[in-house]
């Protein structure tokens, strides 16, 4: 028989799945159909619980897409703090993080898709977000550590700072997914074509390098 502590550990265990399922649905309707169009009832409908269980957990369908943005940032910014560059040389461990980044979008883009949609409406849902601050300082802190040891070490200009750096990989990286279509449609080239995979983990790479090392050392 349970007691009562593993009672309440199991029921904290279902409370957890039950919420990660709404919020894998949600992901995909909002990515999909934007803050407007997604419906709380199609949310439910897909998911193992009903619409009530949704609004006790979330409080709205606005608190549901925030949830949604919150947790498709928290998942890039966890990958950036685990990824181990501090053993690597400076340029390597930036050409790292950019890979990594291209990598997260290329196989999430309900998360681009959900950038575009809250970029739309001005970032107004986003800005509620109670984490808000904890979204931003991982990618800081990650790329702060690596300039630093470039700039110690002779190789990286010292006029840039982090958010220079993550802008410029940000840049290349949402643009493969966000102007996928279009880009295809005109030009008649997939920029998601596997083939591609390496050659623009190349290009990010050296971008990004040749920005950063460009005039140290001239007179």
């Amino acid at each position: 028989m349970a007691t009562g502590t593993e009672s309440t550990r199991q029921r904290q265990r279902d409370a957890d799945r039950t919420r990660a399922e709404i919020l894998d649905v949600a992901t995909e309707e909002f990515a999909t159909r934007g803050l407007a169009g997604a419906r709380v009832d199609e949310i439910a409908a897909k998911t193992r619980t009903t619409k009530r269980m949704i609004y006790y957990y979330f409080g709205s369908k606005q608190g549901l897409y925030v949830a949604v943005l919150e947790r498709a940032y928290a998942q890039i910014r966890s990958l950036e703090q685990r990824l181990d560059v501090e053993h690597l040389d400076p340029a390597r461990a930036m050409r790292a993080l950019a890979e990594l980044t291209l990598d997260h979008h290329a196989s999430h883009p309900a998360f681009i898709r959900l950038v575009s949609i809250e970029n739309i409406h001005h970032a107004e849902h986003l800005r509620t977000s109670p984490v808000l601050s904890s979204l931003a300082a991982p990618a800081v802190d990650v790329l702060g550590r690596i300039l630093e040891r470039g700039r110690t070490a002779g190789l990286f200009r010292d006029d840039v700072d982090a958010l220079d750096v993550h802008m410029i990989i940000s840049s290349f990286c949402v643009f493969r997914i966000a102007n996928r279509h279009t880009f295809q449609a005109i030009f008649g080239r997939d920029m998601l074509d596997p083939r591609s995979a390496d050659h623009h983990r190349r290009m990010i790479g050296d971008l990004v390098l040749e920005y950063l090392t460009a005039h140290v050392g001239r007179a």
